[in-house]
């Protein structure tokens, strides 16, 4: 059964720092393709970064270039976003989702943890 437990938001200033875990069940991190979104009020919900099943490769969106790493420990089956540099409109509630490769079942399926929120203010 597959499960995604997002944790690590919270209130930040601006300039600070967060890192955000999801924690994954009944899978492993390392062979899906896991992304972190986000959703701000009155948004639509936006891809932030993603990395590969595969080599690990990483993509990030514009927004968050130099400032956002996202990264995966196998030994703890997490997926981590690093957020530094925290500005007032990456205020939003942050998403993991895990996609299983072609080569895999389930191929085609996206599974959502609930969220967890991050507000930068001063």
């Amino acid at each position: 059964q597959v499960q995604l437990v997002e944790s690590g938001g919270g209130l930040v200033q601006p300039g600070g720092s967060l890192r955000l875990s999801c924690a994954a069940s009944g899978f492993t991190v390392i062979r899906y393709a896991m992304s972190w979104y986000r959703q701000a009020p009155g948004k639509e919900r936006e891809l932030v970064a993603v990395i590969t099943s595969d080599d690990g490769t990483t993509n990030y969106a514009d927004f968050v270039k130099g400032r956002f790493t996202i990264s995966r420990d196998n030994a703890k089956n997490t997926l981590y976003l690093q957020m530094n540099s925290l500005k007032l409109e990456d205020t939003a509630v942050y998403y993991c989702k895990a996609s299983p490769p072609p080569w895999l079942p389930h191929y085609g399926m996206n599974y959502w943890g609930k969220g967890t929120l991050v507000t930068v203010s001063s």
